[in-house]
């Protein structure tokens, strides 16, 4: 841990036990108001999760999400967080849930969450992942109960629903995941026979290209549309394989759903798509390689993302 962040984390720390005191010295006056609240949402509640059993004494009022998919979460459950992160490549938070989140505080990095920031929100909820955070779950949790998923991407519907249980609002996500599943199934049945298409979904992030596996949020997405994603060497059971410039051509889908993380010039894109073998690929030449919005397709994971996925998705598959 660096120096900066054990710094962040003292005072984290302080700013939490400080808050604590602050709810000692007032419980008198709230015990009533917790009590109804618990009853009338099942509160309190012991919610099991990636880093062991949680209890969340109250329904949540004051929520901080520290990755991209449980800020689409919140947000898709008609709970607006108080604060979030947003990517390194950005100030701003995903395009797609941009009106959304209007008013949020940004409280740093997903790669560097600003502990000090956190506590000051003084949050009674806080929702990430143990890929990104598990180094900092114990300082998280100091400042509030906290609730991990094990996993991101292709995991993105039960990390839903783990998510959801936090926030008491479970048979709204069940609800919302049906209807997603029936959209996904009637855009299959609107292709005609979904399974004879292949894609190969591309990202191009400096360096080697990723091509997106089954095993990713996009392949989710695509799978329970019926559609079948090429599958490259090096990427079984991985969300994706990585490409070479040289290696480009076995990427050769029917379709070609292509982004950038960050510019096109700084990610490659624009080098690559003016190159000699971008013509070549199958899809290129037969009009079907799709520029699709990062946001949406790659760095955003969830239900709003997943469903502007099938909105874009029909217009270029089934128009």
């Amino acid at each position: 841990m660096t120096m900066r962040l054990m710094r962040a984390s003292t005072l984290a720390v302080a700013a939490a036990l400080a808050l604590t005191a602050c709810g000692d010295d007032a419980a008198p006056e709230n015990a009533a108001a917790v009590e109804t609240t618990a009853g009338d949402t099942d509160f309190p509640r012991t919610v099991e999760h990636a880093m062991g059993t949680t209890e969340i004494p109250a329904e949540p009022e004051r929520i901080v999400v520290l990755d991209t998919g449980e800020l689409d979460s919140a947000l898709s459950l008609g709970v607006t967080p108080v604060g979030a992160v947003t990517t390194a490549v950005d100030s701003e938070f995903l395009s797609y849930l941009a009106d959304d989140a209007e008013g949020i505080e940004v409280v740093g990095t997903i790669a560097e969450p600003n502990l000090e920031a956190i506590a000051a929100l003084q949050p009674d909820l806080i929702l990430s992942n143990s890929v990104r955070h598990e180094d900092i779950y114990d300082q998280l949790s100091q400042i509030a109960p906290t609730v991990f998923a094990a996993d991101l991407g292709d995991t993105w519907k039960e990390n839903f629903l783990l998510d959801a249980e936090a926030l008491g609002k479970e048979e709204e996500a069940e609800e919302l995941l049906a209807a997603y599943e029936e959209q996904a199934d009637a855009l299959g049945e609107a292709i005609g026979d979904p399974g004879a298409t292949t894609i190969s979904p591309l990202r191009f992030v400096g360096g080697p290209i990723r091509a997106y596996q089954p095993q990713s949020f996009i392949g989710t997405v695509l799978g329970d549309i019926g559609l079948d994603l090429v599958e490259l060497p090096g990427g079984e059971g991985a969300t994706f394989a990585e490409l070479s410039e040289e290696q480009l051509t076995q990427a050769n889908g029917d379709v070609v759903l292509y982004s950038s993380y960050g510019s096109a010039d700084e990610s490659g894109e624009a080098e690559i798509v003016a190159g000699p073998l971008w013509p070549r690929l199958p899809a290129v030449e037969n009009g079907r390689a799709y520029q699709v919005n990062d946001d949406v397709f790659y760095t955003g994971i969830g239900l709003k993302a997943a469903t502007l996925q099938l909105e874009q998705l029909e217009e270029l598959l089934a128009g």
